[in-house]
């Protein structure tokens, strides 16, 4: 049997914006056993998961740059995270090979060990 009230905080967590990472945490961190917490967390689990949900941990300093860059693009964090993926993927179809590379410098273009080899006659 679930416990009510561990159901009851969870959501009202999730409604607040916290994590799950964070929810679980606090829960242990009071005294709630690992098994009552995973109950909880079944029991209000989706019943149909579309399976395109992906869970990212990540440090402040990341979340605080994603964050600006969300506010200038005017979206959230979560739409940005999406948006920069959709960009890699669709960037990486463009690519003719694996290894596009970038030269800066004519010299270093000349002098680069890509260009050696035997000379063709």
């Amino acid at each position: 049997m679930v416990d009510k009230k561990l159901v009851k905080f969870t959501e009202e967590a999730r409604r607040r914006g916290y994590g799950d990472f964070k929810i679980k945490e606090a829960l242990l961190n009071h005294g709630w056993s690992a098994a009552e917490i995973e109950k909880a967390f079944v029991y209000l689990a989706p019943k149909n998961k579309s399976g395109n949900e992906v869970t990212l941990f990540l440090d402040d300093e990341l979340i605080k740059g994603l964050d600006k860059r969300a506010k200038k693009n005017l979206f959230t964090i979560s739409e940005q995270i999406e948006d920069i993926l959709r960009r890699s993927v669709i960037n990486q179809k463009n690519k003719k090979s694996p290894y596009d590379e970038k030269l800066d410098d004519t010299l270093v273009s000349i002098f680069s060990r890509n260009n050696t080899g035997p000379k063709k006659k």
